[in-house]
């Protein structure tokens, strides 16, 4: 399947369709040629399924806008495999990081370990790391495009689980220090959400260096937003429009920038609540909410909505003055707002 919309038009949710309908058929085949060699497809099914759950798919979209930002026309069949590719990477991410979060639920659905347990889980997570490289490998990619790719998806990925090592490491009791925080929402998100499937997609259409260097610009301070509204999300966030629950961020102390900036800035009574509090793995809700409310009272959470719109501000004046398609300079300016506004 491809999309050959019109040059004027980037057509967000036609591109998440065409995704999905990709990663389907893949998955299809390889349950397919599971049961033709003898294999179990439990694990198969259940990363379909995993799949199929929900997801904004916000990676292979940024992909194909890549691919039209670098001079990409329409989105051909080796273009769409690879924006997938991220897709199944992304999920081998999530699986890894609900068993390390030892969370119970993703997308409004028990998470993999909670369903196959933990050890299948771990598995499953490895076979969906496997597919992704199956899948941009078996892309028709020229072997120019391929080497060029290869050298951002590796970059990304290296970065990601940096990222997540960090995160691991501050995880219980948090520092205030912002920095670590901050360099956790760099290489965990900005790089792996948003700047990277661009300046892939950039590397298909074989883009000139500018055309990359404007990614970058937008990218890094979208990606840190982003992260920035999913700290915010993961503590005053609707469960039921997350689709995660209200208590997991708290309970396992993550290094946020939220947290950094509420024990700087907390008196001793504010200070004895969070550090009782946060990273209690048996937290209930009332304590809860006494943590929440240090964290308005000291003005943490003001101070992350500002950084928010501090970043967007920035992404954006580089779209005024970007040298980029008319389209794509458009359905990034919405991309900028849906990632930093959001709900869920």
């Amino acid at each position: 399947m491809s999309i050959q919309a019109p040059a004027a038009l980037f057509d967000h949710d036609a591109v998440r369709r065409a995704v999905d309908a990709t990663l389907a058929a893949y998955m299809n085949d390889q349950i397919r040629t599971a049961h033709h060699r003898g294999l179990p497809r439990e694990p198969l099914h259940a990363l379909s399924e995993f799949l199929g759950s929900g997801g904004k798919r916000i990676r292979p979209v940024l992909c194909v806008a890549g691919w039209q930002a670098g001079g990409g026309i329409g989105t051909p069949e080796p273009v769409l495999r690879a924006a997938a590719s991220l897709e199944m990477f992304h999920a081998s991410v999530l699986v890894h990081d609900d068993i390390i979060d030892a969370s119970d639920t993703r997308r409004g659905h028990p998470t993999v370990h909670r369903q196959a347990g933990t050890a299948a889980a771990i598995l499953i997570g490895d076979l969906a790391l496997i597919l992704a490289d199956d899948l941009l490998h078996g892309a028709g990619l020229a072997p120019e495009q391929l080497t060029s790719v290869l050298r951002v998806a590796n970059r990304l990925r290296i970065d990601t689980i940096y990222g997540q090592y960090l995160d691991l490491a501050h995880s219980g009791r948090p520092p205030a220090d912002v920095a670590p925080a901050m360099a956790i929402v760099h290489h965990k998100t900005a790089k792996y959400t948003v700047e990277g499937p661009l300046l892939l997609g950039a590397a298909l259409a074989g883009a000139d260096p500018a055309v990359s260097g404007l990614l970058h610009a937008y990218g890094i301070p979208i990606g840190e937003a982003f992260q920035l509204r999913d700290d915010l999300l993961g503590i005053f966030g609707n469960p039921h429009e997350t689709g995660k629950p209200a208590l997991d961020d708290l309970r396992e102390g993550k290094a946020t920038v939220l947290m950094a900036l509420a024990l700087q800035q907390a008196d001793p009574d504010q200070l004895h609540t969070l550090r009782r509090y946060v990273g209690d793995p048996k937290l209930t809700s009332a304590q809860a909410e006494q943590v929440r409310a240090v964290l308005v009272d000291t003005g943490a959470r003001t101070a992350v909505e500002n950084m928010i719109e501090q970043r967007r501000h920035s992404a954006l004046s580089t779209l005024s003055t970007a040298d980029l398609p008319a389209h794509i300079i458009t359905a990034l300016h919405s991309q900028a707002f849906s990632a930093t506004a959001r709900t869920t």
